[in-house]
């Protein structure tokens, strides 16, 4: 049976959506392609007519969960009157550690992608640079500072915990490490001599 092709390109995206989603649950090697189609609501027999291959489901999922990452920074970020704060409040937070298919996909597929192809690695690339991008923004730096190397030891900091803390099965450990990288991060963004 013949699809339309805004009937196609929605079952595109459903596909994108929910990989992006199921692949930060499990990993990119941890699902199959049926159950991701099945999630989607599909079936696997249609796979091939959507992507080349599973690296592509994969670019595509890892840049739409980069996007909404950063949708997510700056959602934050502009209905507060101390942006940066904002950020790290919603980023370090017991909330986000528990968001296991929304969360950063940086802190749940990091390593993975690390292995994956340059087709995969290349939405993580460009999703880094726009949270540093970010970042740059909301530090208000004397003029002719360039923060770059504040920010890029900001989002180490805060990947990290939230890695961490996943990891650990102490609560309170957990909560501390994303309380410790919080106080770290206000005390990188205020120093004049982190550069």
């Amino acid at each position: 049976m013949r699809v339309s092709r805004a009937q196609a390109e929605a079952n595109r995206e459903a596909v994108i959506n929910v990989a992006s989603q199921l692949f930060r649950e499990h990993g990119f090697d941890g699902i199959g392609l049926k159950d991701l189609m099945k999630g989607a609501g599909l079936t696997k027999g249609g796979f091939y007519k959507q992507f080349e291959s599973k690296d592509d489901l994969a670019a595509q999922a890892s840049k739409r969960a980069m996007e909404s990452a950063t949708r997510r920074w700056s959602t934050a970020a502009e209905n507060s009157a101390d942006p940066l704060e904002a950020v790290v409040a919603f980023y370090l937070s017991e909330g986000h550690r528990q968001e296991r298919s929304d969360g950063c996909p940086l802190v749940a597929l990091g390593s993975d992608a690390a292995r994956q192809s340059e087709e995969v690695r290349a939405p993580f690339q460009e999703g880094i640079e726009a949270h540093l991008q970010i970042l740059d923004e909301l530090m208000a730096e004397p003029e002719g500072v360039e923060p770059r190397h504040k920010a890029m030891a900001i989002l180490s900091l805060m990947v990290g915990a939230v890695t961490i803390s996943r990891v650990l099965s102490d609560g309170a450990m957990s909560q501390d490490v994303l309380e410790a990288a919080a106080d770290e991060v206000r005390r990188i963004a205020r120093s004049p001599d982190v550069q």
